[in-house]
């Protein structure tokens, strides 16, 4: 059954800093080609990664790759920090901007193009929200929301506009073009990070109190990769039987 079509892909080559939209890109097993591939190492936690939650301001930085895609290596990854300097990863002024900043000490690590570990990415491959879903969510808070917030994969527009109507979908399976599938298989259950603007970096906790009141504190879908290959924005989305 066709439910919509891809509004946005959105991918983070950096973990916690802002994401990049792109028109189109590889499903990789682990996700999208890139995602969360960069991050930092927390040397004040021991094996845990640096992110938005013990530094907000890491939501403000940007980070896109900058060149074609490659299963031998990544193209270069360009940051622009939020006062809109520009550097690459491992460059050691960025390094020791994120130390001084964060007042952690940090190692910068990335993982092979065909292969990102569990925890680089959340709990699953990707995270899926709905565009009728954030209309309805931007209703209840009373203020206008920027999808960036939720860090979602995918945008998907829906056909028949049913708020939520993605949660019903666990355990079923997404045909996204001719090739790829997706397993939906958990909600998202959010926390503090939802409550940094992606711009700025400026905190509003009302939005996850809003949610955790109204929603269970769920909102979005986390998704499996059953069958790789590329996607692009437009492409139809099919509900399998």
């Amino acid at each position: 059954m066709l439910i919509g079509h891809i509004k946005a892909l959105i991918r983070h080559p950096v973990k916690s800093f802002q994401g990049e939209h792109v028109p189109k890109t590889n499903v990789m097993s682990y996700g999208l080609y890139g995602d969360r591939s960069h991050a930092f190492l927390d040397e004040t936690r021991s094996g845990k990664y640096l992110t938005i939650t013990q530094f907000p301001e890491m939501a403000a930085y940007r980070a896109r790759f900058v060149g074609e895609e490659s299963v031998e290596a990544y193209p270069d990854v360009e940051v622009t920090t939020p006062e809109g300097r520009v550097m690459k990863w491992g460059d050691k002024d960025l390094i020791r901007e994120i130390e001084n900043k964060s007042k952690r000490n940090v190692t910068p690590v990335q993982y092979s193009p065909s292969h990102v570990p569990p925890g680089a990415i959340e709990l699953e491959n990707i995270l899926l929200v709905t565009d009728a879903s954030l209309i309805q969510l931007q209703e209840m808070w009373g203020k206008a929301i920027d999808h960036r917030r939720f860090r979602p994969n995918i945008v998907l527009s829906l056909k028949e506009k049913t708020p939520f109507i993605e949660e019903t979908w666990l355990g079923k399976r997404l045909q996204i073009g001719k090739n790829v599938e997706i397993q939906l298989n958990s909600h998202c259950e959010r926390c503090m990070i939802i409550t940094v603007h992606p711009d700025h970096a400026e905190r509003d906790p009302s939005l996850l109190k809003m949610i955790v009141n109204e929603r269970e504190q769920i909102f979005g879908v986390y998704a499996s990769v059953i069958k790789t290959g590329e996607i692009e924005v437009e492409d139809e989305v099919v509900l399998l039987d």
